[in-house]
């Protein structure tokens, strides 16, 4: 809720241009409780972190087979494919 505050008040700042920052405007006052509230909930990263972590304790309970990430790719790998494709048409 407190990065969906934060963006909605950037927001108003950015269409209010430069009389966003000024303090008689509502927006400045929106911006700076809403990033106050974001810092003071905690960091929104540890905050996903310790949601995914619960996450995946879950599916391990259930015994549930998560899909593999994709393997990235090196630029060696590309080369060597490269050079395969080259002698297969020649």
């Amino acid at each position: 809720a407190s990065e969906t505050a934060t963006f909605c008040a950037h927001q108003a700042i950015q269409i209010l241009g430069g009389m966003g920052f000024v303090t008689d405007m509502p927006a400045e006052r929106y911006y700076r409780d809403a990033r106050i509230t974001e810092i003071y909930e905690g960091t929104s990263e540890i905050q996903h972190i310790v949601i995914a972590t619960n996450i995946l304790k879950e599916y391990a309970a259930m015994d549930v087979q998560l899909p593999a990430a994709p393997r990235k790719k090196h630029y060696e790998d590309d080369d060597d494919e490269d050079d395969k494709q080259a002698a297969t048409m020649s």
